[in-house]
Formats: C-alpha cells, structure tokens, sequence
C-alpha cells in the first residue's frame, strides 16, 4: 500500500478572505467548486472548505516545512497587517528547527518549519 498524498481539510471563518490570504501566501488556487478549493505549492496540496467550527479552527495545527523559513517570513510578515493576523519571526526551536508560526485568518496554526 503506498499513499499517493494527504490533504488537510482547513475550515475558513470568511471563505474568500481566506482564499485571497493563502494565494498571497504562494499557494496556487487548482480548483474551486463553491464551498471547496484545492489549494496547491508545489506537489503539496490542502483543501479549503467554506465550513467554520471555531473550537475545530482554533485547535487545529498544520506544520509547513521547507528549506528556507527566512523566505517565507519575507511573504508572511506584510500579511500580518494585510489581513490582521499574527505571526512570529523565525525563532530556533529546541526540536532542531527553526520556524515561523502563523495563524491563519480563521484562527487555524501554522508552524512553518526548516530543519536546522
């Protein structure tokens, strides 16, 4: 048995708000169909859905890792007034890995993460 791939469904508190937030972010829009969108960068891949539980999007953490968090801090930290949201600069974790965290619009966590 071999896995093709693993798509997060991410939940959304305004669907295009969040949509514009996350093509901002570099990811590219692959499909919409109403209430759901593909969300790609690279060959990785989530989908957005039109669908909002805050306890669920508050407690919900995804981890992001690349090879340089140093670029993405440079996309991340101009959405923070773009959209109001939070991030903090990439700091050394004790886990061997520098990362970023960003909370999404909607209340949803990432770690964007590099090994260090």
């Amino acid at each position: 048995m071999n896995i093709i791939g693993l798509h997060p469904f991410v939940p959304t508190l305004n669907f295009e708000t969040s949509l514009a937030f996350y093509q901002d972010l570099g990811f590219k829009l692959v499909w919409q169909d109403g209430a759901l969108a593909r969300l790609q960068c690279d060959e990785h891949a989530f989908l957005l859905q039109d669908f909002y539980v805050k306890a669920f999007a508050e407690n919900l953490m995804l981890q992001l890792h690349v090879s340089d968090v140093a670029a993405w801090w440079r996309v991340v930290e101009p959405l923070q007034q773009k959209y109001g949201i939070h991030a903090q600069p990439p700091t050394d974790q004790a886990w061997a890995m520098r990362d970023i965290v960003v909370v999404d619009p909607s209340g949803v966590l990432w770690r964007i993460t590099q090994t260090n």
